[in-house]
């Protein structure tokens, strides 16, 4: 019989190897219990099948569509940090004399939602960077869905089956602008309460409707003593929540309906080319999350917004100097300032014009905004599905809407801050607002002429690249002398891309009289449609696309350098 001795130094191993089986057993037996709960889930859930179908669903990839993924991030960002706030918040308008931190303000009375938010700003650790990075995340969240919409519009991402996501997209837009505006008043500082009155004032000015929507908002006489407990409702559980399930609402049509795409080789309507959501788009997605976080964040550190101790508690008989709501609330401040004071009196009631007008112009933009989608639709007739995106450029009219309504935009956003344009340029305040009452029917016009007019020219110069091919910078002396650039084809990706959009034929009018010599009878609609789409795609709107076989002779040497 043989006996080892067993050293220290092999006994240490063999108790590691236990520790190495024992760890090996924990794993598999966690795997297992893992395994398991799966199991259950997925008996009353579903969830192989769910995960199945969407976990491996492809997304395609452009720059242009993390405008969404940064709506989506601003988003969870706001509802992070309002959570946050919310535990400091006090939504009263109860009267309290300040003896707090900040000694400017001390002695005085206000509001307790003003002191609250001094409370968080001064003396709630990290309180005033998780407001700067609420109120920032919710500019970016307003400017990158605006953005994102824009990116839909001019690419024709609306068309069908996309109706109802744009009208989602649109409501989303709407009320963010409008629980922006209702959170930047809550502090109840002189800014904010300037606000909260010019809105009272354009509530009033509605008929009929006006005093009963102030009183059932305010709760009395302005400024009453409810505003701001409402507005805190309103702004942290009734938009939001309808917000939220637009959102989760918008998201599932996307899944839905797949994602659009750009023309390229390949691409169909009936198919998408790009990347699968697990693993590489969630890996992406998640890092493209905490890039726009750290962006936000770091503007937030470096960049003050809403400084509320600097304007003090608001107080009815005092207007801050250099009022203005944020950019997105501009251009509705711009109609009222543009717009004469005019007034109609007629059996003891007065309409405010000067308020009613641009309410009314607001309203009805917002309206064919919300609408356009189901306009064209009615302009082309098309019931077929879209998928791939078109160039702005070969869609005139549509792009040269889009440009007059930005256009018009930056007009009226001037026009909300006419005072400090004067102010700061040294200009006379009437000479500006003159200058915007006129550009608001002028500018839009000229925007619209120019832009359609590139589109046009950016068309023919497709057409020509197609035809002749790109300019190589090499310059050829032929024979007799004459001194020509060579031409270099375009390769099979660009030709594909340059023609593969689809030109739509303007709707035609039968004919004025028939066979039998009986005048015809065209409903006024229909001749409306056949003019608006003639405009949209008649030979002044679309360069015709050079045909295979015009191709075909000229890359054959006949003409071609």
């Amino acid at each position: 019989m043989t006996i080892h001795a067993e050293t220290p130094h092999s006994a240490e191993e063999s108790h590691g190897d236990d520790h190495q089986v024992g760890h090996s057993e924990a794993g598999v037996e966690q795997a297992h219990i893992g395994e398991k709960a799966a199991d259950w889930a997925d008996g009353r859930l579903g969830i192989y099948g769910l995960a199945k179908a969407n976990m491996r669903k492809i997304f395609p990839d452009h720059w242009s569509f993390m405008l969404g993924e940064i709506c989506l991030y601003s988003f969870i960002i706001i509802i992070l940090t309002g959570v946050y706030l919310t535990l400091f918040f006090t939504p009263s308008m109860g009267e309290v004399v300040y003896h707090g931190t900040y000694t400017p303000l001390n002695g005085i009375r206000m509001s307790e939602a003003y002191k609250s938010t001094l409370d968080i700003s001064f003396d709630v650790r990290g309180g005033l960077l998780i407001r700067q990075i609420h109120h920032w995340a919710a500019i970016v969240f307003v400017a990158a869905m605006l953005v994102h919409m824009m990116r839909v519009f001019f690419t024709g991402a609306f068309r069908k089956p996309r109706e109802i996501n744009w009208l989602f997209g649109f409501l989303l837009l709407f009320l963010g602008m409008f629980d922006g505006f209702m959170g930047y008043s809550l502090p109840d500082d002189l800014l904010s309460g300037t606000g909260i009155r010019f809105m009272e004032g354009a509530i009033l000015a509605t008929p009929v409707v006006g005093t009963y929507i102030a009183m059932f908002l305010y709760g009395g006489q302005f400024p009453g003593n409810d505003i701001i407990p409402r507005f805190y409702t309103i702004h942290v559980l009734l938009i939001p929540g309808i917000m939220l399930g637009l959102l989760v609402a918008h998201l599932i049509l996307v899944f839905y309906h797949k994602h659009t795409q750009f023309a390229g080789p390949g691409r169909t309507e009936k198919n998408v080319i790009g990347m699968p959501l697990m693993p590489i788009y969630m890996a992406k997605a998640g890092g493209f999350f905490f890039l726009v976080f750290g962006v936000i964040a770091m503007v937030s550190a470096v960049a003050s917004v809403n400084p509320i101790w600097a304007y003090g508690p608001y107080r009815p008989d005092q207007v801050s100097t250099d009022a203005q709501p944020d950019w997105y609330m501009g251009f509705s401040e711009g109609l009222i300032r543009i717009m004469p004071g005019w007034e109609i009196r007629a059996w003891g009631h007065t309409l405010e014009l000067g308020v009613f007008i641009p309410l009314v112009i607001f309203g009805g933009v917002m309206m064919v905004i919300a609408a356009y989608p189901f306009l064209e639709g009615w302009i082309t007739g098309d019931k077929r599905e879209h998928h791939i995106l078109d160039r702005p450029r070969n869609a005139p009219m549509r792009t040269a809407f889009g440009v007059a309504w930005i256009a018009e935009y930056l007009i009226l956003l001037v026009a909300g801050g006419n005072d400090l344009f004067a102010t700061h340029f040294h200009l006379s305040i009437n000479t500006i607002t003159w200058a915007c009452r006129i550009l608001f029917f002028v500018g839009p016009v000229i925007a619209f002429t120019i832009t359609k007019r590139w589109c046009i020219g950016l068309q023919r110069n497709d057409r020509e690249k197609v035809l002749h091919g790109r300019e190589s910078g090499t310059i050829k002396r032929l024979p007799h002398g004459e001194f020509i650039e060579v031409h270099a084809p375009l390769d099979a990706e660009a030709l594909h891309t340059l023609t593969a959009h689809e030109q739509l034929q303007p709707l035609e009018l039968p004919a004025p009289v028939d066979e039998n010599g009986v005048k015809a009878k065209v409903p006024v609609l229909t001749k409306v449609r056949a003019k608006l789409s003639q405009s949209y795609f008649g030979e002044a709107a679309q360069i015709p696309k050079p045909t295979p076989e015009e191709h075909a002779e000229l890359t054959s040497g006949h003409g071609h350098h």
